[in-house]
């Protein structure tokens, strides 16, 4: 079992993560679906994937759409299905870091916008939780942080978002398998936690393991907090 021909839809693809794990799924034979909500940062990376890099055997879709908003998200979802297209994988990537200052610098302001992070790993897992289970390989990967290990004051803000993401993946987890569970029906599909310490440093080898996610049986992989070097 391999990820080529799955379809693997990539919620906040604009950022160099997002492009480093589409090229990777593509070059492996995925259809990516690559969703953002700025159109200007969507052609850019269209363009970034169409020139000078192989194509791949895989292919890539571009959607707008805003991912923290349930009505956008659920048309994208509907217009997919209309497409013929069936969610086999879910990434989001939704993210950034703020912070610094101590705990005395952690502002309303700085955790409402790392807060959107959380907001869509809960909308589009929620919208797209009927297709991973229905599919024979259904994954759901966030990408987390060593800082929810071990939190720093000035970084606060941003680990109580990535913890929250994390209880909200493995509780993910747990519907997979309680599904199979009432179905009586082998598990097929998986919630995984990456943790980076630094992910600039390990975007390669996270688009690397996303890749992998789909060579190793969902009852391995589900539930699991992998850390990615």
């Amino acid at each position: 079992m391999t990820v080529a021909g799955r379809t693997v839809l990539l919620a906040g693809a604009t950022s160099p993560s997002g492009l480093a794990i589409a090229r990777a799924l593509r070059s492996a034979g995925a259809r990516v679906v690559a969703v953002g909500r700025d159109q200007v940062k969507l052609d850019a990376l269209a363009a970034a994937l169409h020139s000078g890099d192989p194509a791949g055997p895989g292919s890539i879709r571009i959607e707008r759409c805003s991912l923290t908003n349930e009505a956008e998200v659920a048309s994208l979802a509907e217009r997919l299905a209309a497409d013929g297209e069936h969610v086999d994988g879910l990434v989001p990537l939704v993210g950034g870091w703020r912070g610094g200052g101590g705990l005395a610098g952690q502002t309303e302001e700085d955790y409402r916008a790392l807060e959107q992070a959380f907001t869509a790993v809960r909308v589009t897992s929620r919208a797209f939780d009927a297709d991973l289970r229905a599919s024979d390989a259904g994954r759901f990967a966030i990408i987390s942080s060593t800082a929810v290990a071990r939190p720093l004051a000035g970084g606060a803000n941003y680990a109580a978002v990535k913890a929250a993401s994390e209880s909200w993946t493995r509780a993910v987890a747990q519907g997979f398998a309680k599904a199979a569970r009432d179905d009586e029906q082998p598990l097929h599909a998986a919630a995984v936690v990456l943790r980076v310490r630094g992910l600039d440093d390990a975007i390669d080898a996270v688009a690397q393991r996303i890749v992998a996610l789909w060579d190793e049986d969902a009852a391995a992989l589900n539930d699991r907090v992998i850390d990615v070097a």
